[in-house]
């Protein structure tokens, strides 16, 4: 049996290449949503409008989750998540506030 002829081992492979979606931090990622949709001070908490709900972070967490199960690794996962919780469709300049009000407070608490 031949040695594996690459510097990097097949399992360490899978791993790297999972590491994209595995490395968004999905709390912090719903905190940096809170904030941005207004926080303490909205009516609409983590700016979940589309259900009524006792548990709206919840509903955010579930939504990066599906997000993440969607998202093909590729690209900014910021961004393709605004296009689902603040379609540019519906709002342009909201969808571009939204994602970068996001990746600022996703980005400040490291």
């Amino acid at each position: 049996m031949a040695a594996w002829p690459y510097p990097v081992k097949p399992l360490l492979l899978f791993l790297l290449m999972s590491l994209s979606a595995s490395a968004i931090d999905v709390s912090r990622l719903a905190d940096a949503i809170y904030k941005a949709e207004g926080g303490a001070k909205t009516r609409f908490p983590y700016g979940v409008k589309s259900v009524q709900t006792h548990d709206p972070r919840g509903v955010c967490i579930r939504t990066i989750r599906r997000a993440l199960k969607d998202w093909p690794g590729k690209g900014d996962f910021i961004l393709f998540l605004g296009k689902r919780y603040c379609p540019v469709e519906s709002d342009p300049v909201g969808h571009r506030n939204w994602v970068r009000n996001v990746r600022k407070i996703y980005d400040e608490r490291h």
